[in-house]
């Protein structure tokens, strides 16, 4: 175990972690906190690449057990160091995980034989907490994964990582260069016998999402916040369907709109069961 007291170049290497996403790409690290998302983290044999603990205070048994059965190297800090890369102005802390980046790679996705497979593409998402939110929401309505389109904000920035509250280590989550990528997968699962669907959502959709028959193997794709799905995007889908709104308000936020389309979809799925 090394303790760690001093602003030195490991520590200074971690909090890069935090808000350079250049500097976590070239690691393949990140950084998580909270019991949850490193408990799930270690459920789902995330690579551990550091446990970083607070030196200042007894460790809760959570905290202890974790350490105790983990080969992972280990790291003392003082609690002020703590804070600053939890990111807390309060109580630090008392454990951090580094965690290594997986591979972007369709192989991750999961395409089950006995039910019909569901996942979500987000195209362009700016907000790293709007991404975290739509992952926790796949993850909740059984989404088998989700893909992150183009130039977008980072499965493993901060924000995103705590707005999943763990559910980045449970749903498989690709980054994706373009639609072009997702269209050439869905051609090579369609020549394995399963019929994916791309189903994208929009004001002007041919039919409100509760009219949509959602229970076949399906793709469904949640534009970017300001401007929607890209004309690629559009182009490339099989069908669009709106969801029908009221009041004063001109559109839904993009987690919002994917909460209420993938809860739709697993509506229709136990209904069908």
């Amino acid at each position: 175990m090394e303790r760690i007291t001093t602003r030195n170049a490991r520590f200074q290497q971690w909090e890069a972690l935090l808000g350079n996403r250049a500097k976590r790409h070239r690691a393949g690290q990140f950084l998580v906190q909270g019991v949850r998302p490193i408990t799930l983290a270690l459920r789902y044999r995330w690579p551990v690449r550091a446990l970083i603990f607070d030196l200042d205070r007894p460790l809760s048994r959570w905290a202890a057990d974790t350490l105790r059965a983990s080969r992972a190297p280990q790291y003392g800090m003082t609690g002020e160091l703590m804070a600053e890369l939890g990111e807390k102005e309060t109580a630090p802390p008392e454990l951090l995980a580094v965690l290594g980046t997986p591979e972007d790679d369709f192989g991750r996705l999961e395409v089950p034989d006995d039910e019909a497979f569901l996942g979500l593409v987000f195209d362009r998402p700016t907000s790293p907490g709007n991404l975290g939110s739509i992952i926790r929401s796949a993850d909740a309505f059984g989404a088998h994964g989700v893909l992150v389109s183009g130039h977008a904000a980072d499965p493993y920035d901060p924000k995103c990582v705590r707005a999943s509250t763990g559910s980045l280590f449970a749903l498989p989550t690709v980054r994706v260069p373009s639609s072009a990528e997702v269209l050439a997968w869905i051609a090579e699962q369609r020549e394995q016998g399963t019929e994916i669907r791309l189903v994208g959502t929009d004001e002007h959709g041919e039919a409100d999402v509760g009219e949509f028959d959602l229970t076949g193997p399906t793709l469904l794709a949640i534009g970017n916040e300001t401007n929607g799905l890209s004309q690629a995007w559009r182009e490339a889908c099989d069908s669009l369907v709106r969801i029908p709104i009221g009041g004063a308000a001109s559109s839904l936020n993009a987690a919002n709109a994917a909460s209420v389309i993938l809860y739709e979809a697993a509506r229709q799925r136990r209904a069908g069961s």
